[in-house]
């Protein structure tokens, strides 16, 4: 989740190619209404601090909070420098990924985190690659 409209449309369709389904929300209520919608299961959240409507740190102490959410993979993607803050988030659990960051780094810390073998590197430029 993240309120910035252009990082959801770059890492999307990245991560769709790898293979991971995306779910997108750009505000706490957004977050909350997935979270809690039985029909969405979801295996991790990537969750920006900033929010137009709150603060995702609020969101990740809720999810430690509850008996459903306590254990849900959470990577806190973020430009926040506070080190209390950012102290907080790795006490609660979170992986954390400093904004700006590639795309690459993302996909390989997503892997780690949810134990899976990590994606395969994007072939040469020019050189051949998966017809689609």
């Amino acid at each position: 989740m993240d309120d910035e409209p252009h990082i959801g449309l770059l890492l999307r369709p990245h991560l769709e190619r790898l293979g991971y389904r995306v779910s997108l929300a750009r505000t706490l209520a957004e977050a909350r209404a997935a979270l809690s919608d039985r029909a969405l299961r979801l295996d991790a959240m990537l969750l920006d601090l900033h929010l137009p409507d709150g603060s995702g740190l609020d969101l990740l102490r809720e999810l430690r909070g509850g008996a459903a959410t306590r254990a849900l993979p959470v990577m806190v993607l973020t430009a926040e420098a506070a080190e209390h803050v950012l102290g907080e988030a790795e006490d609660l659990g979170a992986t954390l990924l400093t904004k700006p960051f590639s795309p690459t780094k993302l996909t390989a810390r997503i892997a780690g985190m949810l134990g899976d073998a990590p994606p395969p590197p994007p072939p040469p430029a020019g050189g051949p690659g998966k017809a689609v």
